[in-house]
């Protein structure tokens, strides 16, 4: 449609919310030095801004989907669904840091445009039609995230946490290039929709060594999620203890990962825990990709949506409560919380419900959703495993409930400060998008639905 106006247009206007995050990131970085230590906080209202200027020209795109720069992009539905939500996370991450920089004095203009660049990855991967685009992306993105590790510069924890993240994620990045390699060997190109024809195709498949049929590409699926996740698993079990509370980006991934549920039981650092639990949740989401259907895709779309914001809002109380120098992240330290603070505990319990997967949540129906898939693929084993692993769950997080609402306050609650504006933006709006997931669930499932059709 833009393209009758002038050639090309149409391709710029679907890239167009990454090139308004880069030019509002390098913009921070060069007003940075040019404002007053004290006005740095209308840094990250400017990077606020580009945020919500980036969803605004998703929408734009949205009513012209299509392939960009001779196909190396595809901006479709499943482009436009997870744009809008890393631009979401993004706002409230920002949202919840403005405090936590002013309590560590390290606000400056460089904390929101690694933000910023970090949220340009992630847009670039989702919308990724080609293995090497799908690589710039996530290095742009991990880039970013090693420098956030570390941004706590004095902090000792902090940088242990970076140089890990970088050494482990370089190691990382090295398997996932020698997986590239070997896929294009194997196929003949990089690109994503020709990969996937080749792999449906039961007469060229078998000639290259990978099934056209479902077990074929689940091996595929398996070797290379095997190669990828064992050095990404330890690297989340690693960074989220010692990287900085105010950095609310979840970074954990793995297959089906029941082990590290009883690992999590013996945790008492609360930010480790959350480590683990997003190793197991991102096993949830891979019982959804092996059932291989259109159901399993609409519910990693809507598990993914509803995790978002149950993990950003527990992080965010995490980064309330941690206060500074990150003194209090053990979970008996959280005892009393429900009389000192009973608002924030009951924004807490209703993230850890979710996370459980307890009705009228968001988590109850992106669980329910990804074992109805697994079962109508009759994938029973792997659905009763999930099950298991959402019964041992259910125990490290009831027993962060039981000690805010059964245990005598201690020091760590007697002089909680009032809990920010900003970070009450974030509880409260995370809270509600936690209970309307788990109420109307079709407000993420049409659009999932119908995008996982167009795929097909």
């Amino acid at each position: 449609m833009f393209d009758n106006f002038m050639p090309g247009t149409a391709e710029m206007l679907r890239f167009l919310p990454e090139t308004i995050l880069i030019v509002v990131g390098t913009l921070i970085m060069v007003l940075d030095p040019l404002t007053r230590s004290e006005n740095k906080g209308r840094l990250g209202v400017l990077a606020l801004f580009g945020l919500l200027a980036a969803a605004l020209a998703n929408a734009n795109a949205q009513s012209d989907p299509g392939a960009a720069f001779q196909g190396m992009l595809m901006v479709d539905g499943f482009a436009i669904f997870f744009r809008y939500l890393v631009l979401g996370v993004g706002v409230l991450t920002l949202l919840a840091s403005f405090a936590y920089l002013r309590q560590e004095h390290v606000d400056s203009g460089e904390y929101f445009a690694l933000v910023l660049f970090s949220i340009v990855g992630q847009c670039v991967m989702v919308a990724a039609n080609e293995l090497i685009m799908l690589f710039i992306g996530l290095e742009i993105s991990s880039i970013a995230s090693y420098v956030l590790a570390g941004y706590l510069r004095d902090d000792k924890r902090n940088n242990e946490a970076a140089l890990k993240y970088f050494l482990l994620g370089s190691f990382a990045t090295a398997f996932l290039l020698y997986g590239v390699a070997w896929i294009y060997g194997a196929t003949g190109t990089t690109n994503l929709s020709a990969i996937r024809k080749i792999l449906s195709t039961p007469d060229i498949a078998p000639a290259i060594g990978l099934a056209g049929t479902r077990s074929g590409r689940a091996l595929f699926r398996h070797h290379l999620g095997r190669t990828l996740g064992q050095p990404r698993r330890r690297r989340a079990l690693d960074l989220h203890p010692a990287a900085p509370a105010g950095d609310l980006r979840g970074r954990g991934s793995g297959g089906v990962s029941i082990e590290v549920n009883f690992a999590a039981l013996l945790q008492t650092n609360i930010k480790r825990l959350l480590a683990y639990s997003s190793i197991a949740h991102a096993g949830y989401v891979m019982v959804a990709i092996a059932a291989h259907s259109q159901v399993g895709t609409a519910a990693v779309m809507f598990y993914m949506a509803s995790y978002a914001f149950m993990n950003v809002g527990a992080f965010a109380v995490i980064t309330h409560f941690a206060r500074k120098g990150e003194r209090y992240v053990e979970t008996d330290e959280l005892a009393g919380l429900g009389q000192s603070q009973p608002a924030t505990a009951a924004l807490f319990t209703i993230f850890l419900l979710s996370l459980i997967g307890i009705p009228l949540t968001g988590g109850f129906f992106g669980k329910f959703y990804i074992f109805k898939a697994a079962l109508d693929a009759n994938l029973v084993w792997l659905t009763v495993l999930g099950l298991l692993n959402s019964a041992v769950a259910a125990y490290y997080y009831l027993r962060i409930i039981v000690v805010m609402y059964f245990r005598e306050p201690g020091e760590s609650t007697a002089d909680l400060p009032p809990v920010a504006p900003g970070v009450q933006v974030v509880l409260w709006g995370s809270a509600a998008a936690t209970l309307i997931l788990g109420i109307y669930p079709s407000i993420i499932l049409d659009f999932a639905g119908k995008s996982a059709a167009f795929a097909k």
